[in-house]
């Protein structure tokens, strides 16, 4: 519940701040003084946008803070604040309240904080949307607009209406969203048609050439040593000429010119036939020299066979170069990149379907859901109609109750038809209808003021103190058995007096049973009911007026509500009439 509020430069209001508690709290006070500037500032702490007209004169900005206790609130409303507070890093107090402050400047700019946090005003909706209901002087125009009656029924048919209307939901979006495919499918089913083509094309050329993995790579490697190849031929011809004689291999080292291993071999057998031992001691080590230039000479051998001895053998790589190229040049930029569009083109080419029987399963499963979604909107039409008849008896009986006792509240829930402008029309029973996000239902609220008298709807059949009584009384049958949350209601009884007013304090009192509730009034009927009275009071100063809040004393309750009846004023008729009126509303109460 809301247990504290403090204001600053807010309107007709300078600094003031009030507790509340639990029950029913009302607020009065003199025309002007400021009553309006608290329900105000429970707008603004409800994230409502920011107006710099309502700043003081004078003052650089205006303060709003609220303390909230989310103690006993539904588990719900519970969860939701705890995610809130996740998501934003906000903190509780240390004694577990929630402290809400929205500022807004003279220029117009508005910042909000919440639990020490700055957040954007959104967040304090999001906080006070499980726990703060605010109904201002106007808000009962809420009443005539169908989407608020319709929600009003599916808050009051509860589970019955609010698992079906889920239900309807969830087929619908898979509805619709078949619907979207199948209408895609259709539009562009030439397109995917070509796009199959080419990809096909394009797979059918790649695998023709039928690349391997990095073979680019390797071909421009062997296309280099294939260019230079008579060079090499020549140099390892040359080497190996060198070794072993030119005559033998038609070497271009020159016809008469011995080989190396010749030379060594003949100086090897010098030494050999030398008498002295220092010579005959390096033979030896020329033999080692004629080992190794043997193992050379093979390898040179070996080198020059495996040389292409096909001329053409570079004309059939760079033909084979070519055909790559062709493939990186559309495709990718290297053979690896083109294996890999090959393999995403498949995969794609496996996801596109674009058969006359892909259509008309795809036509099927559309027809399948829309079916499943007109019979979970038939159910669900079947709920409000049952609710809406629940409903209206009830709130008839609170009118009775309300000086309204020859007044009853119809309810009617009819299906809304298809327009030829309806991109999804449903058809529910045979007929076309219009599905919305929240059924093909139009709910709409009708009284009838007196017996004999038709039903029509709200806007048309109820002056503003009639419809401040309906909402009233639909306030008080929807809170039900619920509690946990705070109801602000700013002038409900407008237009309101006598018997009437008397009923307004006690359903006000009856709601406050459950709920916290707090009203702006200026009916000393209703007031009387309270179980905590606020006063803003006015004082006239040199400039400007100031208005403070605050708490009454049972004496000052006695004095406040003499004023309110006729202007009595502290006098002792008016005392007196106010402690009968207060000993009576007390006898109420407890009854």
């Amino acid at each position: 519940m809301l247990t504290e509020i403090r204001i600053d430069s807010l309107g007709a209001i300078a600094s003031a701040g009030a507790r509340f508690h639990e029950g029913l709290t009302v607020l009065t006070g003199e025309t002007g003084a400021g009553k309006t500037m608290v329900v105000t500032s429970l707008h603004l702490l409800s994230g409502a946008r920011a107006d710099a007209g309502r700043v003081r004169v004078g003052a650089e900005r205006a303060v709003v803070e609220g303390r909230f206790s989310t103690a006993n609130v539904a588990p719900a409303a519970a969860a939701e604040v705890d995610r809130l507070l996740d998501s934003t890093g906000a903190e509780r107090d240390e004694d577990g309240t929630l402290i809400a402050v929205r500022t807004v400047g003279a220029d117009g700019r508005s910042r909000a904080h919440l639990g020490g946090r700055s957040v954007p005003a959104g967040a304090l909706a999001e906080l006070t949307t499980p726990l703060l209901t605010v109904h201002g002087q106007n808000d009962q125009l809420r009443l005539q607009r169908p989407d608020q009656q319709r929600a009003a029924l599916d808050e009051f048919g509860g589970v019955a209406v609010g698992s079906l209307l889920d239900k309807y939901r969830g087929l619908r979006a898979r509805w619709l969203e078949a619907r979207a495919e199948l209408d895609d499918r259709t539009r562009s089913s030439r397109e995917l048609a070509q796009e199959v083509d080419r990809l096909e094309f394009a797979l059918n050329e790649i695998d023709a050439v039928d690349p391997a993995p990095g073979e680019d790579a390797a071909i421009v490697a062997e296309v280099r040593r294939l260019g230079d190849l008579d060079s090499l031929r020549s140099t390892a011809a040359d080497a190996q000429a060198a070794l072993v004689g030119a005559a033998d291999l038609g070497s271009d080292v020159g016809p008469d010119a011995s080989g190396a291993l010749d030379l060594l071999g003949d100086a090897r057998a010098r030494l050999d036939s030398s008498d002295d031992p220092a010579l005959t001691a390096l033979a030896p080590r020329l033999a080692e020299a004629i080992t190794v230039l043997t193992d050379v000479s093979s390898d040179l051998t070996g080198y020059l066979e495996d040389l292409p001895a096909d001329p053409g053998a570079l004309d059939t790589l760079l033909g084979r170069q070519a055909e790559l190229k062709s493939l990186t040049r559309k495709y990718a930029a290297d053979v690896d990149g083109v294996l890999d569009w090959a393999a995403q083109a498949r995969e794609r080419l496996g996801r596109i379907d674009v058969s006359a029987d892909a259509l008309a399963a795809l036509a099927a499963r559309v027809d399948e859901a829309a079916g499943a979604v007109a019979a979970a909107a038939a159910a669900l039409s079947k709920a409000r109609a049952k609710a809406a008849v629940k409903l209206g008896k009830a709130v008839s009986a609170e009118l009775a109750g309300l000086a309204m006792g020859k007044a009853t509240l119809e309810i009617t829930v009819r299906p809304i038809p298809a327009t030829a402008e309806d991109a999804a029309p449903l058809d529910v029973a045979g007929v076309r209808l219009h599905a919305g996000g929240a059924g093909v239902d139009e709910v709409e609220f009708r009284l009838a003021a007196h017996s004999g008298a038709p039903a029509l709807a709200l806007g048309k059949s109820a002056s503003g103190g009639e419809l401040s009584r309906v909402m009233l009384a639909l306030e008080v049958v929807l809170a039900g058995a619920q509690s946990g949350s705070t109801m602000v209601f700013d002038e409900v009884d407008a237009g309101v007096g006598g018997r009437a007013a008397v009923e307004i304090g006690r359903r006000l009192a009856r709601l406050a049973r459950t709920h916290q509730v707090i009203v702006v009034t200026h009916l000393p009927q209703v007031a009387a009911f309270a179980d905590t009275h606020l006063v803003v009071d006015k004082v006239d100063g040199a400039r400007s007026a100031d208005s403070g809040v605050r708490t009454l004393t049972d004496s000052e309750r006695v004095g406040e509500l003499a004023r309110m009846l006729a202007g009595l004023g502290d006098t002792e008729t008016g005392r007196a009439h106010a402690e009968e009126l207060l000993a009576t509303a007390n006898a109420e109460r407890t009854a």
